[in-house]
Formats: C-alpha cells, structure tokens, sequence
C-alpha cells in the first residue's frame, strides 16, 4: 500500500510520525511523498489549543475530498485529536476509515491492516489508555523525515505537571522517561546517519528522570553521557519548566562546548498572581533570578520563553506586570499565542473571562515590544563573524541559502540568511553579519 503522511504540531509529533512511518516501511508498505500517487493518508493531529483543532479539521475535510476523488483510497486519524474527542468524531467525519489514539503508535503496523481498513473488524475507533505506550519506542524503525543534518529525539513521554490550561497529561498520560542507555543507543545511531545537530523532546524535558530516580541526575546526567558522541556537534534542549532547572543542569549546559548555550522555558506569565491560577508553582522574582542566573553561568546562552494573554481573571495591572517581565528578561526568542478555552479543561471553570477583542489586544501589544527586544539583541551580531550551520536553499530565493547560529532552534527561531555560499545543507560555515531585522539576519560566508 502506498501511504502518504501528514505531521500537524509540534515535534513531538513529528517524532511519533516518523516512527510509525518506520513501522509501516518496515512491514512491507511505501512512503508516498507525492499525495495524488498515495492509497492512504495518514494525519498525526494535534489538538492542543483551539487553533490546532481547527487546522486539524480543517486537514482532515481536505483529505475526505482527496479520498472521494477515487474509489478505494482510505484515510487515517491518528494522535490527539481523537485522543481528546473520542466517539464525537464519529458521525461529524464519516469520511476516515479509521481513529487512533495517542497509545497506539506501538500498534500503527497492526492497525492498518487490510481487514482492518476494510471495515471487517473492531470498530472505526481505537483508543487504549494513554500510559500503555511503552516509553521503549526508540527500539521500533523509525523514518527521519528531516533534513539529514538534524533530527529530534523524544527523551520522555507524557507529563506529570498539571497546569490548569493544558489538555497533555489527558493526551498523553504521565510523565515517562526513557531509559538512559535507550536514548543514547538511539541519538549514536542518528550521529551514526549523519545527524549533527540533534534536538532533545518532551513536554517537560527538564524533569526527565525524577519519574525513575529523582537522585540519578536527570536531564543533567543525560546530557553529560550524550556530549561523549563526537559526531554530535549540535546538542539542543527544548521544552523545558522553570520548577525543575537545577544547577546540575546549568554546570552540565555550561560544561560541555557541544551542548547548544540554548534553553527553551516558556514561563507562561509575569503575574505570580495569574501563575498561581495556571496551577505553575514558581513566581515572578524567581523566575527572574533564574534568567539572570543562566546568563552568569552560561556562557553566550539564548533564552526562548512562550507566554500566554487572556487567562481567566488577567486585568490590565496582570497583563502590564507581564510586559514588564518580557522587558527585563530580553529574551533573544520569544513567542505568545491567547488563551484557548475548553470544557475539557480545569481553567474553563475560573471565572472572569476575558473577551477575545482584548486578549487579542493584549497578544499583539506583548508581540509589538518583543519585536523591538528581538532586534535591538540582533543588532549586537552586526559587522561580527558568525559559526552557522547551513540548512538549504531560500524558499523565496533559491540564489541565497538559510542557516542557522547555535542560538537558533529549526522552524521556531530567526535564521541567517547566507549570500554568496556555496556549502552544502548540513555544512557549518563562517559567516560575517551585514544585516538584521526583527527575528532574522543576513551576512555573507567568508
């Protein structure tokens, strides 16, 4: 069977499509890149807030009209989206064939087996509970799906923290590590591939470990054993939580000149008053000592923090004392995104809604200054020469290439673009920088 797949969301689930895409190969069927030359499309939804349903729906009704073009196509659901919803999906989406849960990727190679399909067993829905999932996937194939230079490793399943906003503990069930020696035989066999740049996923990866043996080290240890595999010159953390940085961490970060100077902690808000809602144990001050105490320890280090407008009960004074945040912090990355309401979630019972007009506002307004921060920290690269590692072509200009500085993550950070180079994708080159915008900068390859 040809099977064409679609990846929505974060990385993490682009790490679960690629290894049920591995499983699929490895059973015999064939990766369609091409979706008009595909049997069956298979789409790893997310549904973490509002917006990421939307698109998913929206996916899914492009890919019943892809199904109905020609008789004996059939189409998949996979992750969140039917984790979340369950039977609801059923009537509103006669169109797909079959829905799989979050705990099923295990099972991708049974589950999409002919009988299966062609409705002479079990029902449209498969959903078993969510901590079923052996944290053992890194044994199953996996396909990489990106560029060969770079890939993502999924460290941990899950998450035990339950902040009042957030649908991923129903999703995915509670935080569990994978095996040290695991992760490691996978990230030498990616090295082994060509990977130089390898990208640490989960969704809370600083509390990797403290579900096995809070005083093995954690992320900490993992990180020391991985920095030992030469062909990794890139190792990057993202997702990680203000509560569990420890100084193992930051001298482990610091340490090791292959551990990227990059830390991802999305602080949510500048209000301790609206982090205490969120059900986030940590406050303001804290949070702000911790910045400044990344800053001393680690050399050169990029901060990147996500923040949130418009939760149940924010006022003007709450909202301004997260600007004021944003502002003595300087985050060199920085995103935000407003508060999605839901039935399913605990923050849906708080009162005081905020009005989408404001929350809106507010999202913008907090967007407009970080902009200025992100610039006015870019324009300290001009007229300076720059290590960057080179990821393709300009996809609005094939004469100029794209890369990237070790304090700038794939797809969610600025990138350089690069004139007059002629290294290959997966090539670190010199770079002097001539030019810079709000996110992005420009330089030619020495």
């Amino acid at each position: 069977m040809n099977i064409h797949f679609v990846s929505l969301g974060c990385p993490r689930n682009l790490v679960d499509t690629e290894i049920m895409l591995g499983q699929l190969v490895d059973a015999g069927h064939i990766f369609c890149p091409d979706l008009t030359d595909a049997d069956c499309v298979v789409v790893n939804t997310c549904a973490f807030i509002r917006p990421a349903v939307e698109e998913s729906i929206q996916t899914l009704l492009e890919m019943a009209q892809w199904k109905q073009e020609e008789p004996g196509r059939r189409l998949v659901v996979t992750g969140c989206l039917p984790q979340r919803y369950g039977a609801d999906l059923l009537d509103p989406l006669p169109e797909v064939d079959l829905f799989l849960g979050t705990g099923t990727i295990h099972h991708i190679r049974e589950m999409l087996g002919a009988d299966r399909l062609e409705g002479r067993r079990a029902p449209r829905i498969y959903l078993p509970p969510v901590d079923e999932m052996p944290s053992t996937v890194g044994r199953l194939p996996r396909l990489q799906s990106t560029a060969p230079h770079m890939a993502y490793l999924k460290i941990a399943e899950g998450c035990s923290s339950h902040c009042t906003y957030c649908i991923i503990p129903k999703l995915r069930g509670p935080q569990r590590s994978r095996p040290v020696d695991e992760i490691l035989a996978e990230a030498e066999m990616l090295a082994g591939a060509g990977v130089k740049e390898l990208i640490l996923v989960a969704q809370n990866t600083t509390a990797y470990g403290r579900d096995v043996d809070p005083d093995k080290g954690g992320l900490a240890f993992l990180l020391h054993r991985m920095a030992r595999i030469p062909e990794l010159a890139w190792i990057r953390v993202l997702y990680g939580h203000p509560d569990f940085l420890s100084e193992s961490l930051i001298e482990s970060m610091a340490s090791h000149p292959n551990i990227c100077p990059y830390l991802d902690i999305p602080f949510q808000h500048g209000s301790s008053r609206i982090l205490k809602k969120m059900g986030r144990g940590h406050d303001v001050a804290l949070n702000l000592e911790r910045v400044k105490q990344i800053r001393r320890e680690i050399p050169g280090v990029a901060l990147r923090s996500t923040f949130m407008t418009g939760f149940p009960g924010e006022t003007d004074r709450d909202f301004d004392e997260m600007v004021a945040f944003v502002e003595e912090a300087r985050f060199d990355h920085m995103g935000a995104f407003v508060y999605s309401d839901d039935v399913d979630l605990p923050s849906h019972k708080l009162p005081e809604r905020v009005d989408q007009p404001t929350k809106q506002a507010r999202f913008d307004q907090l967007m407009q200054r970080q902009a200025i921060i992100s610039r006015e920290n870019n324009e300290r690269y001009v007229g300076k020469t720059v290590r960057v590692l080179v990821d393709g072509t300009d996809r609005n200009n094939t004469s100029v290439m794209t890369g990237r500085m070790v304090t700038q993550a794939p797809e969610i950070d600025g990138i350089v673009s690069i004139e007059a180079c002629t290294a290959p994708p997966g090539t670190f080159v010199d770079v002097r920088i001539t030019h810079v915008d709000d996110y992005d900068l420009t330089g030619r390859m020495l």
